[in-house]
């Protein structure tokens, strides 16, 4: 649990590194448990308030299921408020939101996890050190737009399925999904080099970085994106589920030496999915401009083998 006055992503990751050094840098492909995290808060219009919640799967290959319910529950309130039931491997930030009301005042919201033989909770609470704005996804997921102050007015892209959001398929046939992403055009990319000496990772620093959220996460823009989707599996059936392709390119940055301007933008983005066993899977897809995220989720009712 982080309950800690820094920002939990800090304190978790200090944990982490602690950890890492005692055990003598040991890594676990499998068998590890998930933590839940709380990231903050932030204010919405209505005067409402969105807790902010990702995660830590602790291990570094194997992708964990928590069906909701005891081991996988919110509170107070419903057991199911949102939050994913599949989960992939590493750190995984800004997974999903909870709406709490303005009178919310100095209750705490704990998500709960057990896995692995542990429990673990996340306490979501008010505390003014743990409010966050749009400074604090740039910083942590580094989108293609420099961190200004003041900050570029960025809202977050829209998204809308195209046809309905609630699908049939067989096993093993592939079911094509598509969406209209729609987005204000900030952040601004900052100019791409039109050579560069060295390889980047894509966030201006030379060389991959191994350790780090930007590196582990699932939801980001792959290099030379500036508005794009990823589809993930939320809650899984008992079989898997494969996206081609898992990240869809809608908007490039642009070309090398090229000063973006800023703008509407908007695209379509198509990709199919396959599932390897009967269920019911909940698929969930992130229009992301780099910076902030919206999410929308997917039903997908998966039958046996078409038979010939």
């Amino acid at each position: 649990m982080c309950r800690s006055l820094l920002p939990c992503a800090i304190a978790l990751t200090l944990v982490l590194m602690n950890a890492a050094i005692a055990s003598g840098q040991e890594h676990y492909a499998r068998g590890q448990n998930v933590v839940p995290v709380f990231e903050g808060w932030e204010r919405n219009a209505d005067g409402t308030i969105n807790m902010v919640f990702g995660y830590m799967n602790r291990n570094y290959e194997e992708a964990v299921d928590i069906p909701v319910g005891p081991d996988n529950m919110i509170s107070p309130g419903p057991v199911d408020q949102g939050q994913p039931a599949h989960f992939y491997a590493r750190r995984q930030e800004f997974v999903f939101k909870v709406k709490v009301p303005s009178d919310w005042g100095d209750k705490d919201l704990i998500w709960t996890l057990r896995s692995a033989g542990k429990t673990e909770k996340a306490y979501g609470s008010l505390l003014a050190t743990w409010e966050i704005g749009n400074l604090v996804y740039q910083e942590n997921r580094k989108g293609a737009g420099d961190v200004t102050y003041p900050e570029q007015p960025n809202r977050a892209p829209t998204i809308e399925m195209v046809g309905s959001a609630r699908r049939t398929v067989a096993v093993g046939e592939a079911l094509s999904l598509s969406v209209e992403v729609a987005d204000d055009g900030y952040p601004i990319p900052r100019a791409r080099p039109v050579q560069s000496a060295r390889p980047t990772d894509g966030f201006g620093i030379d060389g991959p970085r191994q350790e780090s959220p930007i590196t582990q996460a699932v939801v980001k823009l792959d290099r030379g994106v500036r508005l794009g989707v990823t589809w993930v599996l939320y809650r899984g059936g008992p079989g898997t589920v494969t996206f081609n392709p898992m990240r869809v390119p809608v908007v490039s940055v642009g070309s090398p030496g090229v000063v973006a301007a800023a703008g509407p933008l908007s695209g379509k983005a198509t990709t199919t999915a396959t599932f390897s066993e009967p269920g019911t899977y909940e698929l969930r897809a992130y229009a992301d401009d780099g910076v902030l995220t919206t999410p929308l989720d997917v039903v997908v009712k998966v039958q046996g083998s078409q038979q010939y």
